[in-house]
């Protein structure tokens, strides 16, 4: 009869499975390996079978290559004793010779094996020419864009300051993106009527046409003063509010926000919503009047301090330059085209001369009920080719230093390549450029005439030379510049939409200093607003009420 020995079963107190390695199991090695490798090799007994990386990831184990089976020499210990195996530093002078001498030697490699293959096939005439200058082509790709790739690895934009401080009472009334606002249209917008004309411009010197960068004129500095007086401040559009329109603004604002999603740099615009009225102005102590240098370039200008290539200080050297150009190519002393009415900002104990300046205050319908009334510029006049009066635009571009501001040397290319110049600052002043174009379309201005102006040295921002002028007419020109007024008037409309929809009160119209976002805070009525400022508006207050008293007297007088 047949015997049954049952297996020995161990009892396992702490989980299951075996307590102990089996005898015959204990001395063997034992390698971990999963399900899911690839069989690439019979066996793998020091893990570096495969050198090349794409098959070191394609046939390694999740587990990775193990010990177990690694040799060890234990009966020679003492045959040998260990020494310093530390890694000995190398002298400066020959740090990185070997990594060199290998970029040298794969280049020196791939050489000859294109000249062998050159050798192998036999060219045409017309194939070498076309060989020859592709690799010319590739070299010069290499050199051009290769140099730029690396620029834009070292280069960091550094994080901007607001340009005004959001307080915590601040709400979020709207945030608007630039990508949404891009696509916004509003065509068929009718023609401006003007309802009035002030002041007195001077005739443009066509002499300064001449100007060349061999023969350069140096910029003059003229005292004259230039009123930048903002919507609410104006007389002429308080009169104004009265019978026309429910939207005020200058074209300075108009133009900063139909090209908004051109900008980079913060800035912000005060809305006043009062019985049903908007109207938007700058604050008094902002640099919303300011011309920003290099705003939209890949490495846009980032010195701080009181260096002259600073921002802030390239702002102001910009500025500074306008001004002076947009008098010095004027005929001054001569004979003036006035409008029907004076200018409304000179007071009558004003100290010095008043620049060359036209205003129209132009009316808009952009339907839905709303009429915008805007107080537009012209900088001169100038005679057309069939003797006909025009109004222009005058308004400077300046060079800072041609190194950190595109490569283009403007006194060696302005001559004969002035397109590369005028790319160049199309590209580094997108939005500076479209604020421009915007004006003088909204003005009706029939030429924007531009002067090129550097600084005599690059180390000095205290002296000028005009290198050259040129002129276009303000259409011609945002259609070059891909400035779409139907876009511009979107935006616009967009924006007063958006104010519209609020009660009344006071709010502020953003761009975050980082994003290219626009956020609409509401803010409180006296933000922004001094002791001095309260007692105009008290004053103001009681001459309103004088006149309606005087009103009120006459009509009872009449009757």
């Amino acid at each position: 009869m047949a015997h049954f020995n049952p297996p020995a079963i161990q009892d396992n107190p702490d989980g299951w499975g075996p307590c102990g390695i089996p005898e015959r199991f204990k001395d063997m090695p034992y390698q971990p390996f999963s399900k899911g490798d690839r069989l690439g090799k019979v066996s793998d007994w020091t893990g570096t079978t495969y050198q090349d990386r794409r098959y070191t990831n394609k046939y390694s184990s999740q587990f990775g290559s193990g010990s177990q089976y690694a040799y060890y020499h234990e009966e020679d210990d003492s045959s040998f004793q260990l020494v310093d195996t530390t890694k000995v530093q190398k002298p400066i002078y020959q740090r990185g010779r070997m990594r060199f001498g290998q970029n040298r030697f794969r280049r020196d490699q791939q050489r000859r094996q294109q000249q062998q293959a050159a050798n192998m096939q036999v060219l045409s005439k017309t194939q070498k020419s076309r060989e020859r200058d592709r690799q010319r082509q590739l070299r010069k790709w290499q050199k051009q864009f290769g140099r730029n790739i690396q620029d834009q690895r070292k280069f960091q934009v550094r994080h901007r300051d607001a340009s005004v401080q959001v307080r915590d009472t601040w709400e979020v009334k709207e945030e608007m993106d630039f990508p949404r606002l891009a696509k916004l249209n509003l065509p068929n917008i009718g023609e401006p009527v003007d309802i009035l004309r002030c002041g007195s411009m001077e005739y443009y010197d066509k002499n300064y046409d001449r100007v060349t960068a061999k023969n350069e004129k140096k910029l003059m500095r003229i005292n004259r003063i230039f009123h930048k007086v903002t919507t609410t401040d104006d007389p002429v559009i308080r009169k104004l509010t009265k019978s026309e329109g429910n939207v005020f603004a200058t074209d300075a604002i108009l133009a900063t926000l139909m090209c908004c999603t051109r900008s980079v740099y913060p800035w912000d615009i005060i809305v006043q919503r009062v019985g049903g009225k908007l109207f938007f102005d700058k604050r008094d102590d902002s640099e919303f009047d300011l011309l920003t240098v290099s705003e939209t370039a890949t490495e846009p200008p980032q010195d701080e301090g009181a260096s002259i290539n600073s921002p802030r200080n390239l702002a102001l050297e910009a500025t500074f330059i306008n001004h002076n150009f947009s008098q010095q190519v004027l005929r001054m002393g001569e004979e003036k085209h006035t409008f029907q009415h004076p200018n409304p900002f000179v007071q009558e104990d004003e100290d010095g001369e008043v620049a060359s300046v036209g205003y129209r205050y132009r009316k808009w319908d952009l339907g839905n009920g709303i009429e915008l009334v805007s107080r537009c510029e012209h900088d001169a006049i100038m005679m057309g080719p069939s003797g006909d009066i025009q109004f222009i635009n005058v308004k400077a571009l300046n060079e800072w230093d041609s190194r950190f501001s595109g490569g283009v040397d403007w006194r060696s290319r302005l001559d004969n390549q002035r397109g590369a110049v005028l790319a160049t600052e199309l590209k580094n002043n997108r939005f500076k450029l479209a604020k421009w174009t915007a004006c003088a379309l909204l003005a009706g201005s029939d030429q924007i005439k531009f002067g090129y102006v550097s600084r005599a040295n690059v180390r000095g921002s205290a002296k000028h030379v005009l290198l050259g002028t040129q002129q276009f007419k303000p259409i011609e020109f945002a259609s070059q510049i891909n400035l779409s007024m139907d876009n511009a008037w979107g935006i616009l409309r967009c924006i007063v939409d958006t104010c519209q929809k609020l009660s009344d009160g006071k709010y502020l119209i953003m761009k975050d200093p980082n994003k290219p976002v626009i956020r609409v805070y509401s803010i409180p009525d006296n933000t922004f607003e001094s002791d001095e400022d309260e007692e105009e508006e008290e004053e103001e207050e009681e001459e309103e009420e004088e006149e309606v008293e005087a009103e009120k007297e006459a009509d009872q007088a009449e009757k």
